[in-house]
């Protein structure tokens, strides 16, 4: 199996398979109890917060390998923050975005990190930019993109702020059919630019806005900050654009048994 899997959840943990690999990582929201407690005893490496941020492994795993999630393949691999190149409880967005894509649609990916959206919507024949401020990355997205057979696919890759890129390309009359964006809590610019999310998503919204096409198909907004819930995000959208055609909920991690685990909110707008 190179797909992914929530096997179990609790205690403030979640066991999780990635292709080959069993993993347990922290999960603040499992405040219940395992549901299969033995099932943790398998686990191959297990990712602590309780002094500092560090991995400890029970089999010896790969530097690197690849996962399936929603037809799109990532390379992932065991990083220092806990994670591992990509977050499928977005996959149930890419599945929404697939189905408004047209070909030749032009796309811009904010926020972009490994590439999820990106992949999905070339992979669905559209024209994506993809920006990010990290060029490491934007390096693993091109990475993703190439195990995808996406490498001459019509894709831009920018390293870049995500304001000051959509401000250049508003003034070039540069328009998008469809945008997504999951932007961080706190994070900074290719040039140090400080963003935080409760001050600047408004902003944020009206220069995606600007850039948007007359023919725009979606805007989807997501993100893992706590206290920003489907609401939130509902309201946020709702102030910049109408507010009709606007639906929000919760990103979930569907489990093999009872208990899904909330993963973050989402907004999106129809036009």
């Amino acid at each position: 199996m190179n797909g992914y899997q929530l096997l179990d959840s609790g205690r403030g943990q979640k066991l999780e398979r990635f292709g080959g690999a069993t993993l347990v990582r922290p999960c603040p929201q499992a405040i219940w109890l395992p549901e299969k407690p033995h099932a943790w005893n398998d686990a191959d490496a297990i990712f602590s917060r309780e002094k500092e941020d560090r991995w400890q492994y029970n089999k010896k795993l790969p530097k690197s390998w690849i996962v399936e999630i929603e037809a799109v393949r990532f390379q992932v691999s065991l990083t220092d923050f806990g994670h591992l190149g990509v977050f499928p409880e977005h996959a149930s967005l890419w599945s929404a975005m697939r189905s408004w894509i047209r070909p030749k649609m032009r796309v811009l990916n904010l926020f972009a990190y490994s590439g999820g959206v990106t992949l999905a919507a070339a992979l669905a024949g559209a024209e994506v930019c993809h920006l990010d401020a990290s060029k490491g990355m934007v390096d693993w997205a091109r990475e993703n993109a190439a195990i995808n057979d996406l490498t001459k696919a019509p894709i831009r890759w920018i390293v870049d702020d995500a304001i000051k890129f959509l401000k250049r390309e508003a003034k070039r009359g540069s328009f998008y059919d469809g945008i997504v964006l999951d932007p961080p809590t706190f994070g900074r610019g290719s040039q140090g630019e400080v963003f935080k999310i409760e001050r600047d998503l408004l902003p944020l919204l009206e220069y995606c806005k600007a850039v948007l096409s007359s023919d725009a198909k979606f805007l989807i907004l997501s993100c893992h900050t706590p206290g920003l819930t489907p609401i939130v995000l509902n309201q946020a959208l709702a102030q910049v654009f109408e507010p009709e055609g606007i639906d929000s909920g919760e990103m979930i991690l569907a489990s093999v048994n009872r208990f899904f685990i909330p993963s973050g909110s989402y907004a999106i707008k129809t036009f």
